[in-house]
């Protein structure tokens, strides 16, 4: 384990502007981000539409950039196999959807690409025991699924720990909601070392130095001391 842990700063691009998507993910790839964060909302799981396959087939043709893709939909097995055919390069679903999370980890891991579990802030640690150490990501929501910009719910600090003592150095424990540079700081120190941000950077006045702040941000909180 190096000195320093890998910080993953993850752009979410929920909170892009639509417009000019093109234009936005080359800015976040010029910011040198990690990842690109897709959220995928079918209006039931979570309450609101966000997109869909063929704007993730469209995201994948212009850049080169790992695709994130988070699943807060009630039937990922049924979707999940063409995003990844779109160009997901990971799935993540929820576990408060599925009745048998261990039967749906080894039918999603046929799709041959990371695959994740996440749990809303109310869904205690102890629902994801079962498969955490078969899955390559858990993303811990820091914000009750379905809208942008919500504040940070620090009672889930407790949960990111718990899960870092759990979690090998291979997996990555990603943090998704209300991250900004003093939730960054927070999150990392309590174990994360996935960032997802979207209002902190897409709606910042230069989002290429925000994904620098964020990222030094987190990288101090980890030099400081990390639970991982």
């Amino acid at each position: 384990m190096s000195d320093v842990p890998t910080i993953r700063i993850a752009p979410s691009l929920l909170s892009a502007d639509f417009a000019c998507l093109r234009e936005q993910i080359e800015l976040i790839e010029r910011a040198g981000a990690d990842l690109l964060h897709l959220d995928i909302m079918d209006g039931h799981f979570a309450p609101n539409l966000s997109f869909g396959v063929p704007v993730v087939e469209a995201i994948s043709n212009v850049t080169d950039l790992f695709l994130d893709t988070h699943l807060m939909i009630a039937d990922p097995e049924r979707y999940a196999r063409p995003f990844v055919e779109a160009g997901a390069s990971s799935i993540t679903f929820h576990i408060e959807v599925v009745d048998h999370p261990r039967e749906t980890v080894k039918r999603l891991r046929e799709l041959g690409v990371k695959l994740g579990v996440a749990l809303n802030p109310s869904t205690p640690v102890e629902a994801v025991l079962e498969v955490v150490e078969d899955v390559d990501i858990v993303l811990v929501m820091a914000v009750q699924p379905g809208f942008g910009g919500q504040r940070f719910r620090i009672d889930c600090l407790d949960k990111i720990a718990t899960l870092a003592d759990l979690m090998s150095e291979e997996q990555w424990l990603e943090v998704d909601g209300g991250v900004n540079l003093e939730t960054a700081r927070l999150a990392v120190a309590a174990g994360a070392d996935t960032l997802v941000a979207g209002h902190a950077i897409f709606r910042s006045d230069d989002p290429i130095a925000a994904v620098a702040a964020l990222r030094a941000a987190a990288l101090h909180a980890s030099a400081a001391g990390r639970k991982r």
